[in-house]
């Protein structure tokens, strides 16, 4: 029996997914969240074998909650995505993410790709690796990310630096140099652009 944690914040999407994947004999839906937080919560107490990740998502998006998920629990993690942007492949690569498929996936396929990460084996849907081949890279560092990513939730700079544990100061100098980088005038069109390009 595969136990598999679904979160994704439509709850339309989510209910469905459950539903459908519940109805696999070898697979058991353990948990079903609405947010990347409490899928680490959730992935924390019930250790899944397989944990289904939306991308897009509330406190924390789906390659951080695998990260987060992944350094303390002995599980896999699949992505799912509505926008496969190249450079969210490459975080998620880069946090040993085993699967990462767009919504458009029938069911059954979903089902061979959870059973397939659940053994071990690793799967990207082919249109979005070719896309993230040919995506530029990004020239800004993995700190200047960061704090570009915690700025789309966070509304002031005090909130960033507690949200990644720096002085206000350093999220200045880190904003005012991948602005400067992107071209840019404001810390929001900073995001948006990293965001668009999926570096973020």
């Amino acid at each position: 029996m595969i136990r598999l944690l679904i979160a994704d914040d439509e709850v339309l999407i989510r209910g469905a997914l459950e539903s459908l994947l519940g109805l696999e004999e070898d697979f058991e839906v353990v948990a079903g969240v609405d947010n990347g937080a409490q899928a680490v919560a959730a992935a924390r107490e019930l250790v899944p074998d397989v944990c289904l990740l939306d991308l897009e998502m509330p406190e924390l998006d789906g390659v951080e909650a695998a990260g987060q998920i992944l350094r303390q629990v002995p599980t896999k993690v699949i992505i799912v995505t509505r926008h496969a942007r190249p450079g969210v492949l490459r975080r998620a690569l880069n946090e040993k993410v085993s699967g990462f498929v767009p919504k458009s996936t029938p069911a059954e396929e979903l089902a061979k790709v959870i059973r397939d990460v659940a053994a071990g084996k690793r799967y990207v849907d082919p249109d979005i690796a070719a896309t993230a081949l040919g995506g530029e890279r990004s020239p800004l560092t993995d700190r200047e990310l960061d704090v570009l990513r915690a700025g789309r939730d966070a509304a002031t700079v005090q909130q960033i630096a507690e949200r990644l544990h720096l002085a206000p100061g350093t999220v200045r100098n880190y904003l005012s140099s991948a602005m400067g980088k992107l071209g840019v005038g404001t810390r929001r069109e900073a995001s948006q652009v990293a965001w668009e390009q999926g570096w973020i």
